[in-house]
């Protein structure tokens, strides 16, 4: 008959504090969370919406708000949020096609997505304020 651990010392499953941080993984966790900000940040949008559609009284009041230093770092944040994601969902899709599994593509990828995002916002708002 197998020996049963009646005292419950089993071990326990791997948690974060015990895997050293890789580049994959904070990037799986930053695609979560940029997946969620997306969520408010759509929530902003729809809000925009509804004081264009309710008036210029209350369209001004919602573009004072946007366009405050806090308001445009909100901005900005869903900026890079809506791209991050995006590109992340490109490098699952390539991941998807079965392409880009070794070690030095998994890298490339990651940073690719990282840069990829940071440099894409910028340029989305130097052409914004370039246009405006």
């Amino acid at each position: 008959m197998s020996h049963v651990d009646r005292q419950g010392n089993r071990p326990l499953s791997p948690h974060l504090q015990i895997y050293k941080p890789i580049l994959t993984m904070v990037m799986s966790i930053l695609h979560r969370i940029t997946g969620a900000a997306l969520y408010f940040g759509t929530l902003l949008l729809a809000w925009w919406l509804i004081a264009a559609a309710a008036g210029p009284a209350y369209f001004d009041f919602v573009n004072g708000i946007y366009g405050s230093i806090l308001g445009r770092l909100v901005l900005f944040g869903f900026t890079w949020a809506l791209v991050h994601h995006m590109l992340g969902g490109i490098r699952h899709f390539i991941w998807d096609m079965g392409a880009g599994f070794g070690r030095e593509a998994r890298e490339w990828l990651a940073r690719a997505t990282i840069i990829g995002s940071v440099a894409v916002t910028i340029l989305l708002w130097i052409v914004g304020y370039m246009v405006r």
